[in-house]
């Protein structure tokens, strides 16, 4: 069983904000692989995608980002998820709007969501995919930046990395034999 994690806050006012582009890979996973409805449980939403290899749970956490950890860590020991199983999807200000990274492991940098979930699994060896929002320019806060939407310009770009993003998650969940270290390697270099 695999778990691919969006990060991101809940309600209308963020959804399409930056912070919230993990929350938007899991809809196009979703919609990709027409999943049934989400599910409230867990402080979350989740649904459950049967495939040919296994299940593939795909979560989002309904407790703002800074409290990420208390859905999942509940939900992983519930459906008895290993830390290797999961992928963690969420916003990154190191890296430029659009651009995505792969990573096995690696701090939370100062994202508190990553910082939540760390605490919560007592590990920081787990999957993630960082999408890059870039920084804010000309003295606008990081919290209000994160929770703005992205701008016309950044638009095509956000749309191909959130693409890509989904990409790599099906590879590496729908494949047998593909470890997330060779998706990692792949997707690294596009």
């Amino acid at each position: 069983m695999k778990l691919l994690i969006g990060l991101g806050n809940p309600g209308k006012a963020y959804e399409k904000t930056r912070h919230n582009v993990g929350f938007q890979v899991i809809d196009e996973l979703a919609k990709r692989w027409q999943a049934p409805a989400f599910q409230q449980k867990f402080n979350g939403l989740y649904t459950t995608v049967h495939t040919s290899l296994g299940k593939v749970i795909l979560l989002k956490p309904m407790t703002y980002m800074n409290l990420s950890g208390e859905c999942v860590r509940p939900l992983a020991d519930y459906f008895e998820v290993e830390d290797e199983e999961l992928v963690v999807l969420y916003d990154d200000l190191d890296l430029p709007t659009g651009k995505i990274r792969l990573r096995q492991k690696g701090s939370a940098g100062g994202h508190n969501g990553m910082k939540s979930l760390i605490a919560h699994l007592g590990t920081s060896e787990f999957n993630r995919i960082r999408i890059g929002i870039d920084r804010p320019s000309g003295g606008m806060k990081v919290s209000d930046y994160v929770l703005a939407p992205f701008s016309a310009d950044d638009q095509p770009l956000i749309g191909e990395a959130i693409q890509k993003s989904a990409d790599a998650c099906e590879e590496w969940s729908q494949s047998p034999k593909t470890s997330f270290l060779e998706v990692m390697n792949k997707f690294n270099g596009s």
